[in-house]
């Protein structure tokens, strides 16, 4: 099993109170931008990287927004070139590249070969059609994009694998000579993910490529269902979805006392947190998702992902009135409370945060676990948490791995265990443990 160490990488220059009165992260105006801080910002995120693999984590994920002081990481694969030089041991590993966003997918093979080479074989790619604000930032247009990253995608397998020089006429990509010369290390092509959010179209698309889907901080229940459609798919298809098959976010924050932890881990919602990205008619533009996931996502138990919650949705169509500073604090925690209670948000000493790990672990059997330290917490609150999570949780959540048999990407090939016709596929998640823990008080 792999234990992943992820950091938002947020602008740390913006007080809450700016957010808020702003109305979301997304279009916040870049007059509030001070070099300095977004120096020192970018710096102590690599130092904390660096940190992570020191400590035993197995990769470090790195995610990519654009115009927006939620995330400083715009380009992804910069930040993944300065790792695959600076680390020795740690997968690096992305969440991801919109190819859609980017729209020259010749370009991104090349620089994912490269960021595999210098790293000698340590990346680990992610698909991603990249979110509705990215759209907007990258003026793509939403209706195309579904079409656009699969033709993309596949074009940049092909410029990876496919001896050139070669053109390429498609729907949305021409390229009169494809020679590329920027190859990557690991052979026929890098390890690839898919993240999303509940979306079964996205879900359906990774088992028809028979890569793992990434479940970006939903609840239990809810991914449990989603991995269960996976499942379902897979074994039409003739094969066994397994723990390989799956990995799991989720937001934690680790420190000396309790007390201490429930403090600082509060500012993991920051400013809202991913509730506050966008507003909803950025986060959802004409075209970009079927009516089934916009559902799914305004009803789903998780708080909102990227500004899609139901108020967010009223206010866009029905035009119901902003929320003031202090409700956006109050509506802030709550959420926070809401998420713990669906271990969403993990706090605590490193006993309770291993326990509280294991329970995920138990009830939907990730082979990738990604733990995500959120917000803008301070830079010593961050190594500290990073250095307890190594020392005391890691070693026990292993040992968790192994005596509930959870294998990985990396220690088996996702898609590789064959159905005999008529056979039934094995479970992927508890289902007992998930309903124990719903009706268990709050922990």
């Amino acid at each position: 099993m792999q234990f992943v160490y992820m950091t938002q990488r947020q602008y740390r220059g913006l007080t809450e109170d700016q957010v808020y009165e702003h109305g979301s992260f997304f279009t916040f105006p870049n007059a509030a931008h001070d070099p300095k801080q977004a120096s020192d910002d970018h710096n102590a995120y690599f130092d904390q990287a660096v940190l992570a693999e020191q400590v035993g984590f197995d990769g470090v994920a790195l995610n990519e927004h654009h115009m927006t002081p939620f995330c400083l990481g715009s380009v992804v694969d910069v930040e993944a070139a300065i790792l695959a030089r600076i680390t020795e041991r740690i997968k690096i590993i992305l969440i991801g590249n919109p190819i859609t966003a980017s729209r020259n997918p010749i370009r991104l093979a090349e620089e994912l070969a490269m960021i595999d080479s210098i790293s000698r074989g340590r990346l680990v790619t992610g698909w991603v059609r990249g979110s509705g604000p990215e759209q907007f930032a990258n003026n793509a247009n939403p209706a195309y994009n579904r079409e656009m990253f699969e033709e993309g995608h596949d074009l940049i397998v092909q410029a990876w694998t496919r001896p050139g020089p070669w053109r390429y006429e498609g729907k949305h990509f021409h390229y009169r000579h494809i020679n590329p010369w920027a190859l990557p290390y690991q052979k026929p092509i890098p390890p690839a993910m898919v993240p999303g959010v509940l979306s079964r179209e996205t879900a359906l698309w990774a088992v028809s490529q028979s890569y793992p889907y990434i479940g970006l901080g939903s609840a239990l229940r809810s991914s449990a269902d989603l991995w269960n459609f996976y499942a379902d798919e897979a074994a039409a298809r003739g094969w066994q979805a397994g723990s390989e098959n799956f990995g799991h976010v989720v937001f934690v924050y680790c420190d000396q006392s309790s007390e201490r932890a429930q403090e600082v881990g509060r500012k993991m919602l920051y400013g809202g947190g991913n509730a506050n990205f966008a507003k909803a008619q950025y986060t959802l533009p004409a075209g970009y998702n079927s009516p089934a996931a916009i559902k799914r996502l305004a009803g789903a138990p998780q708080s909102g992902w990227l500004g899609v919650t139901k108020e967010s949705l009223n206010e866009a169509t029905v035009g119901s009135r902003s929320d003031s500073v202090a409700e956006g604090y109050r509506k802030t925690q709550a959420t926070y409370e809401k998420m713990r209670q669906e271990l969403q948000v993990v706090v605590g000493t490193p006993e309770e945060v291993t326990e509280k790990l294991k329970i995920v672990m138990r009830c939907i059997r990730p082979g990738m676990l990604i733990m995500v330290s959120q917000g803008v917490l301070g830079t010593e609150d961050r190594s500290r948490s990073i250095q307890l999570i190594g020392q005391h949780v890691l070693p026990e959540l292993r040992a968790e791995g192994q005596r509930l048999g959870l294998t990985d990407m990396f220690e088996r090939q996702p898609g590789s265990v064959r159905l005999d016709p008529g056979q039934t596929r094995a479970p992927v998640v508890d289902m007992d443990a998930i309903e124990e823990f719903l009706a268990s008080p709050t922990p």
